[in-house]
């Protein structure tokens, strides 16, 4: 499955191999930002504040279709549950090309979104 590489990066919490996994040019799209991101690098910095705020992190479901991948995952931020759902579609070099992220119920994402705020700003401070 072409996700598995993806998949198995976001449990272990180990991005070194990133750059293989996403396309330089690849896109995120956030449950809380109109406007998606651009750039491998852009996209790590915020999958490793991801990392960083979710807790209990883990996927319950994952289907592989051609050249896209939907892993459902539950996960807790602070004492808030929420479910969700990141969507890979892959270039034709089996790299990532974009990932959608969605998450419900609406509180979750809103305290996922305060969480990844406050995470966003100490890693930028911190240079």
């Amino acid at each position: 499955m072409r996700s598995e590489a993806f998949r198995r990066a976001v449990e272990s919490e180990d991005l070194s191999g990133f750059e293989e996994l996403f396309a330089e040019d690849a896109r995120f799209s956030s449950p809380v930002v109109f406007k998606p991101y651009q750039g491998r690098d852009t996209i790590r910095v915020i999958l490793e504040a991801v990392l960083h705020v979710f807790e209990d992190f883990r996927y319950v479901e994952h289907v592989d279709g051609d050249d896209t991948a939907f892993l459902m995952f539950e996960a807790r931020v602070g004492e808030m549950q929420l479910q969700g759902i990141d969507i890979l579609r892959f270039a034709d070099d089996d790299r990532i090309a974009e990932l959608t992220v969605m998450v419900r119920p609406m509180s979750g994402m809103h305290a996922l979104a305060e969480a990844m705020r406050r995470q966003l700003e100490a890693a930028t401070a911190r240079g």
